[in-house]
């Protein structure tokens, strides 16, 4: 049984726009079931340990909504999580086996300016452990460093939410940053496919999918590298 310790972003608003946002549904419950489903332990964290927010747009229920997320939602243990989650302060991310670090908006304001997510993640890479992220959770990288002081992600095959599809939902100019963007100025090598298609990478202990439909897949390479 692996470790894997959760970090997901706490931040409700973009910014100073007013407009709601968390993480994306999707990105925490697939990958949450995929560790759990695999007998692995799983411990959920944000800075603070603030509860975790979900990005109303991403809280789907029905027929359209992703089984995982109906799993979650319908989860008392899951669900209690995020109005309780542990703190990452408390964390040795050295006694983990895996930090993932799911997506929505959010990231981009708390995780990405976070000296302690860029010091954790930083931590986790040189322990050697295995690093993964989906769509903008990617946004905590933007900081981190390895022990040699270069970003954890340069001259790595990475992918993350695309520019073009930033643009698509209209947020390009709200977003403090965009994401592709800042990841090939840190000098990763990034990859993707078409807008909303499903795409994950992995380049040695680095894990990272492209958008929501990413996944799943980016949880079955977590899971292969732990195997």
């Amino acid at each position: 049984m692996a470790r894997i310790l959760i970090l997901s972003t706490a931040a409700d608003v973009m910014g100073d726009t007013g407009k709601p946002t968390g993480v994306w549904y999707e990105e925490l419950a697939t990958p949450y079931y995929a560790f759990l489903d695999a007998g692995h332990e799983v411990v959920l964290v944000t800075p603070e340990g603030k509860p975790v927010p979900i990005d109303p747009n991403s809280d789907e229920t029905g027929e359209n909504a992703p089984a995982s997320v109906t799993r979650f939602r319908g989860d008392e243990a899951a669900t209690a999580l995020l109005a309780a989650p542990g703190r990452l302060e408390d964390m040795d991310v050295k006694q983990f086996d895996a930090l993932y670090v799911p997506g929505g908006h959010g990231a981009m304001y708390d995780l990405a300016e976070s000296d302690l997510v860029a010091g954790v993640i930083g931590t986790a890479w040189d322990a050697g452990k295995v690093v993964a992220s989906v769509c903008h959770g990617p946004a905590a990288f933007a900081k981190a460093v390895d022990a040699n002081g270069d970003p954890i992600v340069k001259g790595r095959k990475v992918s993350a939410f695309t520019d073009s599809e930033e643009r698509a939902v209209g947020l390009a100019d709200a977003m403090p940053f965009l994401l592709e963007t800042k990841l090939r100025e840190l000098g990763a090598i990034f990859e993707n496919v078409a807008d909303w298609q499903p795409h994950s990478v992995v380049d040695g202990r680095l894990v990272t999918g492209q958008n929501p439909a990413s996944s799943d897949g980016a949880a079955e390479k977590v899971l292969a590298l732990l195997a």
